[in-house]
């Protein structure tokens, strides 16, 4: 059973101080929706969480199983078990889909991969996901529509195998169809492998698909409310407003020229290169 454990968790960017104080605890076969209005600080959790450089933490925890997430590099984060699937995945021109995922799985062996059982496993997957046989030898992201990309998260994480997963607005530019083939196979592979996960999402509709177990929405910085999957169909029909009146809260005025974040590849190493 994995668990990832946030204690008081502070975070800034360039000084401003984003997370003001955030606990969480995210185990083995849950699912926990992490909602908010933008600019809150949804997606610097989980940038902080990976290991984003940008992002400073000043105060608190995050333990993987126990251990100092804090004073790992972000390939090790990765081989300990943590996977981000990021709203902007980032293109690698020169690098196959079938090279990177290799290499990263290869990362968190002894010994490597027999390649026949990753030919197969990786064009199952594939098949599961529902893109196009040529994937394995298209460079990673390039000339993927957004779609595809999000689609493409969930190839790797499904191969990756990690026990902690976070999805950040993983659903975002996809159709009703492949919403439904994303959800089905994030629920597949957690039921299957004890996956425990973070989903961040603004459509109540990827929910229903998931079933969460867990809701806490973030409002500046703070957790200010849990609950479970009622709490997601309650901010989805009466929105945001009744928890600034009810928590005496002031909304946050979203920064426009904060720039997607990329952490490079999850199979990078601590010098940027690919392993």
């Amino acid at each position: 059973m994995a668990e990832l454990k946030i204690e008081n968790l502070h975070v800034e960017i360039e000084g401003k101080e984003i997370l003001k104080g955030v606990s969480l605890v995210i185990k083995s076969n849950e699912i926990h929706a992490l909602m908010g209005p933008n600019g809150n600080g949804k997606s610097t959790l989980l940038a902080a969480i990976m290991g984003h450089p940008k992002y400073t933490v000043t105060e608190g925890k995050i333990l993987l199983d126990g251990q100092d997430v804090l004073a790992m590099s972000i390939d090790e984060r990765s081989r300990a078990g943590l996977f981000l699937a990021m709203q902007y995945p980032q293109e690698v021109p020169g690098v196959t889909n079938s090279d990177f995922l290799r290499a990263a799985i290869n990362a968190r062996r002894e010994s490597p991969m027999p390649l026949f059982s990753f030919i197969k496993e990786m064009e199952k997957t594939i098949k599961d996901l529902e893109m196009k046989p040529d994937l394995a030898h298209r460079f990673l992201n390039e000339g993927f529509s957004g779609g595809e990309k999000k689609r493409n998260e969930i190839v790797q994480m499904k191969l990756l195998k990690p026990s902690i997963a976070m999805l950040d607005e993983i659903d975002s530019g996809l159709d009703v169809d492949a919403l439904k083939i994303v959800a089905n196979s994030v629920v597949d592979m957690q039921k299957n492998t004890d996956l425990g996960l973070i989903v961040v999402s603004h459509y109540e509709r990827f929910y229903q698909l998931l079933k969460p177990t867990h809701a806490h929405v973030l409002v500046n910085g703070k957790i200010v409310i849990e609950g479970a999957e009622e709490l997601v169909t309650k901010i989805d029909t009466e929105g945001y407003d009744w928890l600034y009146k009810e928590f005496d809260l002031q909304p946050v005025v979203e920064d426009k020229k904060q720039m997607p974040f990329s952490l490079g590849s999850c199979a990078a190493s601590s010098k940027g290169k690919l392993v």
